[in-house]
């Protein structure tokens, strides 16, 4: 029994593990969707060129088998559309509406056409109709909470279709196509039970199978929860179950009464689980989460949970590790179970055991990134087996699979409004995976909600330096894909909401980076004047590494204006800030760049001096890159100064470094051609 999977929103079956799936009945529904796709629209029959993409409506309560539905008349038409199946899941699991914009967001990643991580939600729709303009596909928009919600998505193509699923008409939308569900028939209802009993007990007594279809409305949902129920009762009669379900009542919905009975019957610690996983980010668990939620081994909850997906109470997730989806018909009913049964310090206790484990996995999804880090090591060992990774790969596959649930466990930490330290750990570990991973240019966008999600807390309870944190954050994300006149706007706040602090940090780093984005848009002395404020202040606070590479920064400034005396003074004192805090490789570095400028100001016997230091430097830093170019600028300096002998010696000892480490080749050219 637990190796069944079975859709409880829906009708399509697998069994044992099988490959190959059934969708029963809606033979009628499915020709009449089929028909409406063909079939001319309004714009055409008044001979106008439709402008959007068409819109089909399947509408039916939660339990109908409506997604189901949806995706069989996807997976029956997609040869029509060679663009692909995009789709989209517009409610949260307990009806909360799914903003536009991460809609949007996702279906543009599904493209492979992603938005800049701080466009908003006009830009966002905008992008994605233009990316669908020329395409040919389908948009299957599930659980829609409104006619605006599902307007919003649409294509202005109409090569396009739009199969949008709901609870009720989406009124506003022009030439909608509606289907509104009801039961199966009574054929597909009875096979359906047989899919979980086995057909004999079916047929020694097809009418208590009808009947018991009939007491369960031949709603999907609840047929599944009455087949997990028999199925793992082999005595049980058909009719035994029937009689129970009738003599439930008439309270509630035909799928309330069902899962009544069926939670009814599961152990106290089993349905103290189920109830608790209501608590699931975006209603998805995996053995860590039920674990931490119930309080149970990791192995005990993964065969609980399976135990639920042969009682039809959980739908297992297609994918790489175990993960399990609590449906959306179900969420309502655990959650009222939760209210009623559970405290709130025990629910809010189980939530942060939740949270709590979240974090301790992204720590140990990053650690096993920092090979050469003995402290990333001891790290590792001191967390139990169960939470570690064997590899770098398997914890970015895991970072992947869970991603969804990740950030959902990102806006559940602070959806009560508070930033306290477990929500703060939690969005630090998860920016620090993500970027371990896949980098901050990939992880961009998710990086860019996380900490707006920081943001919107800090403004409602009017934390300035918890503000001023968020808004350098995002106007680095800013600077790094290249809004750098956004960048500025933001870290223009964060400076003022640093000093609102009296965050000296805050503060320091707010001026250095308004000069970096200064620099980046070539206002060269606005770009100086704000370095030269972030330096009065690492000064004054005696923050000699600081210091140092606002020093350099300064100088950078000076050297794109042409200013090149006081670039030299600059440079000259980044380097005796790195040599004093002992910082060899940027002390190599600095006189590198203090090379480079007295090459630019006509110096070059001074420039020839100090490059050679630098190159002693950047031997004791075993800095290879930095060896090899400065090899190559000693010998065109050498050239200029009438010294080819010596000139072709560098070039040779520049050569022998290309050869032997020719990862960094690339690298060190680029950085000669710089030069």
């Amino acid at each position: 029994m637990t190796d069944q999977a079975v859709d409880t929103d829906g009708v399509r079956l697998s069994q044992d593990g099988a490959e190959e799936s059934r969708f029963l009945g809606r033979t009628r529904e499915l020709k009449a969707l089929r028909a409406d796709i063909e079939r001319a629209g309004l714009d055409t029959l008044s001979g106008r060129k439709a402008p959007r993409a068409r819109v089909l409506l399947i509408a039916g309560r939660p339990g109908s088998g409506r997604t189901a539905l949806a995706g069989e008349l996807a997976a029956q038409v997609a040869d029509g559309y060679p663009d692909g199946v995009l789709r989209a899941r517009l409610s949260e699991p307990d009806g909360t509406r799914v903003p536009v914009s991460r809609l949007a967001r996702d279906l543009l990643t599904e493209l492979d056409h992603p938005a800049p991580p701080g466009a908003d939600e006009d830009d966002l729709t905008e992008a994605l109709r233009a990316a669908l303009a020329d395409r040919r596909a389908l948009l299957l928009l599930d659980d829609a909470a409104d006619a605006e919600q599902v307007d919003a998505l649409l294509p202005d193509t109409p090569h396009c279709l739009a199969v949008a699923v709901a609870e009720g008409p989406l009124t506003g939308i022009a030439d909608v196509r509606p289907c509104t569900l009801g039961g199966l028939d009574t054929k597909s209802a009875v096979e359906l039970l047989s899919r979980h009993t086995g057909s004999v007990r079916i047929t020694v007594d097809p009418r208590a199978a009808e009947q018991l279809a009939e007491a369960c409305r031949a709603q999907p949902a609840a047929l599944t929860l009455a087949g997990g129920w028999l199925a793992a009762r082999p005595q049980a009669a058909v009719a035994d179950l029937a009689k129970q379900v009738h003599t439930e009542g008439d309270e509630g919905t035909p799928l309330s009464r069902v899962f009544r009975l069926a939670y009814a019957s599961l152990p106290s610690p089993a349905a103290r689980m189920l109830r608790l996983l209501s608590l699931a980010p975006a209603g998805l668990v995996d053995p860590h989460t039920a674990s931490a939620l119930a309080g149970c081994s990791v192995h005990g909850a993964r065969t609980t949970l399976d135990d639920f997906v042969a009682l039809g109470m959980l739908r297992a997730v297609d994918a790489p590790l175990p993960e399990y989806e609590v449906p959306g018909c179900l969420h309502s009913l655990l959650r009222s179970l939760a209210e009623t049964h559970d405290r709130p310090a025990e629910i809010q206790l189980a939530r942060a055991r939740m949270l709590e484990r979240t974090v301790r996995l992204l720590q140990s999804c990053r650690a096993v990134t920092e090979t050469d880090s003995p402290q990333a090591r001891e790290k590792l060992l001191t967390l139990p087996r169960s939470l570690r990774f064997p590899t770098p790969r398997a914890a970015a596959e895991w970072l992947r699979v869970r991603r969804p649930a990740l950030l959902a466990a990102a806006r559940l930490a602070v959806a009560d409004g508070e930033l306290d330290t477990l929500a703060r750990r939690l969005m630090s570990q998860l920016v620090r995976a993500m970027v371990a991973h896949f980098g901050t240019q990939a992880a961009a966008p998710d990086l860019y909600g996380v900490h707006r999600l920081v943001l919107d807390v800090a403004e409602r309870r009017d934390l300035p330096r918890e503000k001023a944190a968020a808004l350098l954050n995002l106007a680095d994300l800013d600077a790094r894909t290249g809004r750098t006149a956004e960048a500025l706007v933001r870290y223009r706040a964060a400076l003022d909401a640093g000093r609102e602090a009296d965050d000296p940090y805050a503060t320091a780093r707010a001026m250095e980076s308004v000069g970096g984005a200064h620099l980046e848009l070539g206002d060269y002395d606005r770009a100086a004047d704000w370095f030269g404020r972030a330096l009065a202040q690492r000064l004054a606070r005696d923050e000699r590494a600081d210091a140092a590479r606002v020093y350099g920064r300064l100088a950078t400034a000076h050297t794109y204006a042409g200013r090149y005396g006081e670039a030299q003074r600059g440079w000259r004192a980044a380097a005796a800030g790195y040599r004093r805090t002992g910082d060899v490789a940027a002390h190599a570095r600095a006189l590198s760049e203090l090379a480079r400028v007295q090459e630019y100001a006509g110096r070059p016997v001074e420039s020839l001096r100090t490059c050679q230091e630098a190159v002693d430097r950047a031997r004791r830093a075993e800095d290879v890159r930095l060896q090899a170019a400065l090899h190559l600028r000693l010998a065109d300096t050498l050239d200029r100064l009438g010294d080819p002998a010596a000139a072709g010696l560098q070039r040779s000892a520049a050569d022998r470094m290309l050869r032997e480490h020719p990862a960094e080749a690339c690298e060190i050219r680029s950085t000669a051609s710089e030069d």
